[in-house]
């Protein structure tokens, strides 16, 4: 039986693992001293490396199909405007704090993607990033933690606001703002509270990277050397570093530590315009070409005459118009394999702006997830290996554009989130073989709790523990 200890748990959505262990460790002396003393190591994300449902997996140990969650927002049927957001509801897979609380110990979970509307847990909870108004909508667990929150730090912000925008004086004050309110109500919880369990997750080096990359990484294509700025990012880490390292001065030396990202940060080098290219190949068919860029959803779309479409995002979820599926569908079942095939080889080989394929990768469902829950999408996509977006917007006249359609963005996400892990029984190491589904049973292995037989991964206090 594992011995039971207070575990800690500081997430960073979006932490670039290149950035932290070797550009910048020296300037991050918290992190770097957790560094010298764990083990630690890039972590690979799930498929698709995305906030929601990767926080998920990671606390469920349970991939994306076997969750049924497959992005930000999920088809609920078979329908073609069937999309909703992927919020607590959706998760129905217990996580690491019911587990805990089915064993008694007290919980703090601040700001973890998929707790809104909030969950009750054994302990005290404040939602994430999907709370729609922090002014209406609840957000903690209990409710009235809310009103002892705002006495503390005002009106309580889980996100930044537009932060695809070009106004990024305002999205950087934005992102301290509500970082520092953050780390407030964490340090107040974790003195107040008798806590055995305690998790944060900071949203906010997501929205810098996707505000400020191409004044980092000379490698974006709209890189800007020497520009106001450049430093906007590195200067966040080491803010962040900062105040991590408040959060460890609460930690004794038996308390098992972890600090991990649900997945990095590229520049992103374009976006594939998904569903332009459908309708130029004759599977996507129009009443009404659009004369100005348009949403998917507000295209006429001639569904009695359409093989497929495509969804955008940091990935193309693909769909096929199937018959007796969805309400129009015409792709007969003896058609539906070989539409599929056919599909996956030409996307692979769509190119880009120099004619060139952009190494894009197409997946079926069961090659990415133990089970397929929901509705999954019929195929998945990665233009250019994750370095295009997909854009689903009709009206761009080609199918490729520098421009994402849903806002300005610089950074596309990267399969590999970081992890550092410090405490008793943690051997000091760099390793090369961790994934995000190593924690949920590290985590409830180091409280005391033995993992849930139905997880992936392992102890990595020891290796050779599978569960």
């Amino acid at each position: 039986m594992p011995v039971s200890r207070r575990v800690a748990v500081v997430g960073l959505d979006c932490a670039e693992p290149r950035l932290v262990f070797d550009r910048w460790r020296e300037e991050l002396p918290n992190l770097g001293r957790l560094i010298d003393r764990g083990t630690w190591g890039p972590l690979r994300s799930v498929d698709p490396p995305i906030t929601v449902p990767a926080w998920s997996c990671m606390m469920t140990g349970r991939d994306p199909g076997e969750l049924g969650i497959y992005g930000f927002r999920n088809r609920t049927d078979h329908g073609y405007d069937s999309l909703a957001v992927a919020d607590s509801a959706t998760v129905t897979t217990d996580r690491v704090w019911d587990h805990l609380a089915r064993a008694g110990k007290h919980v703090i979970v601040v700001g973890v993607p998929q707790t809104s509307p909030p969950v009750p847990v054994n302990g005290e909870l404040v939602s994430c990033f999907l709370t729609n108004d922090t002014r209406t909508d609840p957000y903690t667990y209990p409710a009235d933690l809310r009103a002892e929150i705002e006495s503390l730090v005002g009106a309580y912000r889980v996100d930044v606001r537009s932060f695809r925008s070009d106004d990024r004086d305002r999205i950087l004050a934005d992102v301290y703002a509500m970082t520092e309110q953050r780390f407030t109500v964490c340090r107040h919880l974790l003195d107040t509270r008798p806590w055995d369990f305690f998790m944060m997750v900071e949203i906010g080096l997501d929205r810098m990277h996707h505000a400020f990359w191409r004044f980092l990484d000379a490698e974006h294509p709209r890189h800007e050397p020497d520009h106001r700025y450049r430093d906007a990012i590195r200067n966040y880490y080491i803010y962040l570093d900062e105040e991590i390292g408040d959060l460890l001065e609460r930690f004794d030396e038996d308390t098992t530590i972890f600090v991990v990202s649900d997945h990095g940060a590229r520049p992103m080098l374009g976006a594939i315009c998904v569903n332009e290219w459908l309708v130029q190949e004759g599977y996507l068919v129009l009443e009404e070409e659009p004369t100005a860029i348009t949403p998917f959803s507000e295209a006429r779309v001639d569904w009695s005459r359409t093989r497929a479409w495509g969804e955008g995002g940091y990935y193309c979820r693909l769909c096929v118009n199937v018959a007796g599926r969805e309400p129009q569908g015409i792709v007969a079942a003896q058609d539906y394999e070989p539409l599929l095939e056919e599909l996956a080889a030409r996307l692979e080989q769509l190119p880009g702006p120099d004619g060139e394929p952009l190494d894009t990768h197409a997946y079926r469902p069961q090659e990415l997830w133990r089970e397929q829950r929901g509705i999954p999408p019929d195929l998945v996509v990665y233009f250019g290996d994750l370095g295009w977006r997909s854009n689903g917007s009709l009206g761009h006249g080609r199918h490729w554009t520098y421009d994402n359609d849903t806002g300005p963005d610089d950074a596309n996400h990267d399969r590999n989130g970081m992890c550092v892990i410090t405490g008793p029984s943690v051997p000091a190491e760099r390793r090369e073989d961790l994934t995000i589904y190593d924690i949920a049973p590290t985590i409830l292995h180091h409280a005391g709790v033995s993992p849930d037989e139905g997880m992936r991964g392992r102890v990595l206090a020891d290796a050779t523990h599978t569960v």
